[in-house]
């Protein structure tokens, strides 16, 4: 069998299955009529889905790194994350949140944590599903579990996650975000109901209610796929209100990639060289910041 071709319409089916209510058998059909057959949709599904065996960038055990699973309690409940820490700085840092994709925490976002840390922070990736028990290891169950969150204690969940970072004896008291798909648009929601937050960056996340927009006091950075029409159609709109508020940003599109580009555990969507200049620019406007 010749080796199975990733067309645009095929990601973007992908792309609706994982982000609307498209039940597997349903999308399994529609995937076989793109690609011809039964066959060939089942040749070409491990393509589009995560692997997380190559979620690897950073290695687990570094030993230029601390890092654990902790509990946070609040008073809504226990909330699990990962936290990554720098072990020789002289002085103290600041603290970074991961929010992750609509697959909850998982090897590729804790991944992204130690990467984080890294350069030189605290980082903490909160599993935000913790409400509902914590992500679960089947991706399509994880991901089912994204529509009964509660919007407004998600946000309180994300502030809690930066009280906590805040607290940290190394901490520096500047505080950044940084999120994907999901989470993307959770950053924004963040910055505009977290006044102390100093940076807020986004990968191809959905923009925030425009009318609470003037509320943002964090510089904000945007990353966005030119092939990703659904979370591009609001990325104009954004901006101007952006413009419009005096709100300080930088906008970034990466041509001819798509969404979740950054994610290096999926075959058909990663792309090196996007994924290596967001990450730098990320990484710099968090050197300038906190």
């Amino acid at each position: 069998m010749n080796k199975p071709v990733i067309t645009q319409a095929v990601i973007n089916l992908y792309d609706e299955y994982t982000h609307q209510p498209l039940q597997r058998r349903d999308f399994i059909k529609r995937l076989a009529v793109l690609v011809g057959s039964s066959a060939a949709a089942y040749a070409v599904l491990p393509l589009l889905e995560n692997n997380y065996a190559n979620a690897a960038i950073s290695e687990p055990d570094d030993k230029r790194l601390k890092t654990q699973m902790i509990e946070i309690e609040t008073e809504s409940g226990i909330l699990k994350a990962y936290l990554a820490q720098p072990i020789k700085q002289k002085k103290k840092v600041g603290s970074v949140l991961i929010i992750h994709e609509n697959r909850g925490l998982n090897a590729h976002t804790q991944d992204i944590a130690r990467r984080v840390a890294l350069a030189g922070f605290n980082a903490l990736a909160l599993d935000f599903l913790s409400p509902l028990g914590g992500t679960p290891s089947n991706e399509d169950e994880a991901r089912a579990l994204f529509a009964k969150l509660d919007p407004a204690q998600s946000i309180a969940n994300g502030q809690s996650a930066l009280q906590y970072l805040n607290k940290l004896p190394n901490s520096n008291g500047k505080l950044g975000v940084i999120g994907f798909c999901w989470g993307g648009g959770m950053a924004g929601q963040l910055a505009v109901h977290t006044p102390d937050l100093d940076a807020a960056i986004s990968f191809y996340g959905m923009a925030p209610d425009l009318t609470l927009v003037p509320k943002i006091k964090a510089f904000v950075m945007l990353h966005y796929a030119s092939e990703d029409e659904r979370i591009n159609a609001g990325r104009a709109a954004y901006e101007s209100a952006l413009s419009k508020d005096k709100i300080a940003f930088e906008s970034y599109t990466y041509e001819g990639v798509q969404h979740a580009f950054n994610n290096d555990t999926n075959a058909a969507r990663y792309n090196k060289p996007a994924a290596d200049l967001a990450w730098q620019r990320s990484m710099d406007l968090f050197k300038r910041l906190l």
